[in-house]
Parts: structure tokens; sequence; C-alpha cells
């Protein structure tokens, strides 16, 4: 159980990264080149990951690499943009947040990871949690707002579940690597196609650039697939929910927004839905 939890630390660095790269895309990149966005985010990435590894795919991981970089990294990050657009952040967080109950439900078909009864009421806690925490009265949805971030949970969960499938024989770093070299080509010829050349950057957006692509991309990337490699996939998904949670602390910390009862609720309801979600019991057939 003790290294259960160390893993789950160490997952957890993820969506904590993921969470604060909505505050740094917000207040220092641009905003209206998200081909580029997505491939400045996830190429350098990956080439630094491939100099540290200094592996290349062999085999079938060559088409493997493009398949899973295209479903984790380059239509999902251009397909959070799109959202980023057209819903209210409360709204497309919640969508996301259902990722845990995907993954949950997606791992026994496909990698025959029966749910546990505490990871399904975990599961549950935690999505209302994340309801509570970010949903508010009086905003309008955008369908097409709704329907990309539907694209975005469900494309990036069955590429989570592929990875820990394909991947428990190949290098953790090296396999990072290739997905997000992968996904950074695969978006490559849209971005110069129909965005034309890359954006010009204040000294401060080449900061964010650097930030993203390290921190919120390369680092996250290896804990999010170690834990995928060394967890059931629910429980990763569950340890994801902390991804909005570090989202609302951190506008709270750092760009002044408001965190009142309703915010402290739902961080707790979903601090409690994941470490409910870590107890074991098979749901009865």
């Amino acid at each position: 159980m003790e290294g259960k939890w160390r893993w789950i630390l160490v997952t957890a660095i993820a969506p904590i990264a993921w969470g604060s790269n909505y505050f740094v895309t917000r207040h220092f990149l641009p905003l209206d080149a998200p081909l580029w966005g997505a491939l400045l985010r996830a190429l350098p990435a990956g080439l630094i990951l491939l100099l540290v590894a200094r592996r290349l795919p062999r085999g079938s991981w060559w088409w493997r690499s493009l398949v899973l970089g295209t479903l984790n990294v380059g239509a999902f990050f251009v397909l959070i943009y799109v959202v980023s657009q057209r819903l209210p952040s409360g709204i497309a967080s919640t969508i996301m947040a259902t990722s845990a109950a995907a993954l949950l439900l997606l791992a026994w078909p496909l990698l025959g990871e029966r749910p546990t009864r505490f990871g399904v009421i975990g599961a549950a806690v935690g999505l209302l949690g994340v309801g509570v925490l970010l949903f508010e009265g009086g905003l309008t949805v955008d369908g097409w707002g709704v329907i990309a971030s539907l694209a975005a949970m469900v494309l990036s969960s069955i590429g989570f579940i592929l990875t820990k499938r394909w991947g428990a024989e190949v290098p953790l770093v090296a396999l990072t690597s290739w997905q997000l070299i992968g996904g950074g080509l695969v978006v490559l010829p849209f971005a110069v196609i129909l965005e034309g050349a890359p954006p010009a950057s204040e000294p401060s957006a080449v900061l964010g650039y650097v930030y993203v692509a390290v921190i919120a991309t390369a680092v996250a990337f290896i804990a999010w697939f170690a834990g995928l490699r060394h967890l059931p996939a629910g429980t990763v998904g569950l340890v994801g929910l902390l991804n909005p949670v570090t989202g609302v602390l951190l506008g709270t910390l750092l760009a002044g927004e408001a965190f009142g009862i309703r915010q402290a609720v739902g961080t707790l309801l979903v601090i409690v839905g994941v470490v409910v979600g870590q107890r074991r019991r098979a749901v009865p057939t």
C-alpha cells in the first residue's frame, strides 16, 4: 500500500502541472494561434526527452507513436484551445473531468481492469466536487464547444488506455518523447498552412512557453505515464481530478479570483473522492 501511495503522489504531479498550465496560458501566451501553441508545447518537450532517452522507435512503434501522439497530444491540445474559446471554464473543466469515469470504464474492456466499488464511489464524489467547484449559474452553453470538449476527453482517454496497453516494455522517457514528437509533427503542417508563421512572442511569452513545454508537458506526461504503468487506469483517472482544483487555487492565489464556501466544499469533495477511490473491493458481477 505504501508503494501505491508513492506512485499516486508521482502521478499527482501531472494534473497539478496541467492545472497551472491554464494560468500560464491565459496570462502569458498568445491566444490566437492554437496550432502553433500546441506545436510549441509538444515538439520542444519531445525533443528534450529524446535527447535524454537517446532511443528511436523501432518496428510498430513508428506508427504507434503517431497514433498515440495524435490522441494524447496533437488533437487534444488543439481541441482544448477550441474549448477554451467557446465554453466558460467551469463547464469545460467539468466535462473534461469526466475523463476519470471514462478511464475507469474503458479500462475494463480494454485492459481487463474491473472497477472497484470504492473506485466508482470515489469517481462519483470527485465529479460532484468538480461540479460544485466550477459550475456557476447563468452560463451560456455553446454546442460546438461541448462537442469539442467531449471529443478531447474521449480521444485522450483512449490514448491513455492504449499507452498503458502498448507501452509496458518501453522505457518511460522514450515512450513519452515519441508521443510528444509524433503529436507535434502531426500538427506542424496544419500550423504552417492555416496559421502561417509562428506568432511573435514577448520575453514573458517565451518564458511561458518554456514553462509549458518543460514542466506542464515533459515532466507532467512522464509523471502521468508512470502512474499508468504502476497503477490501475481508474486510479490514475481519479488523481486527474486534481487538475481543475489546481486551476481554481492558482486563480485565487495569483490572479485574485474569488474563493468562497462553494470552492472550499468542491475542493474537499474532490480530495475525498480521490482518497475513497483508492480502497479495494471488487464490484460484484
